[in-house]
């Protein structure tokens, strides 16, 4: 059982102007078995799949990506698609306005404050939701939808309305970049079931009108970075989540009774298997 008794609206406001004082509050600290090892944990294998070519039909690069993913889906269910398609200025630009939000004082970041029983808005560090085992961290999520109408301008029309039009570039530029992360999601669908017997076309078809959460994650600096977490552990209760890393890394997975970490690739989007579609494959 998890601890979400509510702090007040003041407590919330404090992890802006944490970032450099070297002191901690204690709902910050996490417990000694949960903390940061001083050594990395060993590197997981998380297989690069080669999606151009097993969409170019190429029966070799078929063969050996279905069997990856199915072997990786198995094992752990992580695994790096590389040679995507997605513009690598696209995702720089994304990574570039990431800064410029999340640089913003919080009093700018706080129009798009995310509501109380909402998914969509600016959260810092969850103080709003719980009193101890913080995470370190401030997002800013937004809904896309690929099933038209609602797929055009959603999300720059979301942007426009709680941030103004100072944010319009950055509205353009999540715009464009859920629409690829969609096209993204429905080819590894199609790799996914190919990969268990069921076809290529069973979940892009299931999948194509699909709805999603982009998630901005940003880490702040911390001047005790041994005492707590950026995010703690969980599992993804979603079909699938598509993740671009930035060089700095600090992805872990826990696999056969201890924790590994997937290290960075720039040039590839880690994707997970969500425990929705563990449980519609039956997958273990």
């Amino acid at each position: 059982m998890h601890d979400e008794t509510q702090v007040d609206e003041e407590t919330s406001l404090v992890f802006d102007f944490l970032k450099n004082n070297a002191n901690i509050p204690q709902q910050f600290i996490w417990p000694d078995d949960e903390k940061p090892c001083p050594q990395p944990p060993p590197l997981l294998y998380v297989p690069p799949i080669d999606l151009n070519g097993y969409l170019s039909g190429d029966p070799l690069a078929v063969s050996n990506a279905t069997r990856l993913v199915n072997e990786a889906c198995r094992k752990h269910g992580f695994f790096l698609v590389v040679n995507h398609g997605i513009d690598m200025k696209l995702i720089n630009e994304a990574h570039k306005n990431m800064d410029f939000f999340f640089g913003k004082p919080l009093v700018e970041k706080e129009k798009a404050k995310r509501k109380v029983g909402d998914y969509c808005g600016y959260a810092s560090s969850f103080t709003n939701r719980f009193s101890r085992n913080l995470p370190w961290k401030e997002t800013l999520s937004f809904r896309y939808s690929a099933e038209f109408p609602y797929s055009h301008h959603i999300v720059q029309n979301y942007i426009l309305n709680v941030m103004g039009q100072e944010y319009t570039h950055f509205g353009d530029v999540y715009q464009k970049y859920c629409e690829e992360m969609s096209k993204l999601s429905l080819s590894v669908a199609e790799l996914l079931g190919e990969s268990i017997g069921v076809g290529r076309s069973y979940f892009r078809e299931f999948f194509e009108e699909n709805d999603s959460i982009m998630r901005l994650n940003y880490y702040p600096t911390c001047q005790k970075p041994d005492l707590t977490l950026g995010t703690g552990p969980h599992c993804d209760p979603t079909s699938l989540t598509i993740l671009h890393q930035d060089d700095v890394g600090g992805l872990e997975v826990f696999v056969d009774e201890k924790w590994h970490s997937i290290p960075t690739n720039t040039n590839a989007f880690v994707v997970n298997i969500g425990d929705t579609f563990m449980v519609s494959t039956k997958i273990k």
